[in-house]
């Protein structure tokens, strides 16, 4: 009885580590999309140049 409920609970947590994985890659493509489009849609400084769109 108890390895079956030892793999029972290996079988959930691995389930539950693989779907926070899954939506840490669905997080970091939002994240990349957002550094992309506002990395091509920044706009123009005041001398002439190009800006910098954050604030590091």
């Amino acid at each position: 009885m108890v390895p079956l409920l030892l793999v029972l609970l290996l079988a959930v947590l691995l389930f539950g580590a693989g779907f926070a994985l899954k939506a840490l890659w669905w997080v970091a493509l939002v994240v990349l999309v957002v550094w992309l489009v506002g990395f091509v849609a920044r706009g123009t400084a005041a001398g002439g140049g190009r800006s910098r769109w954050y604030r590091w």
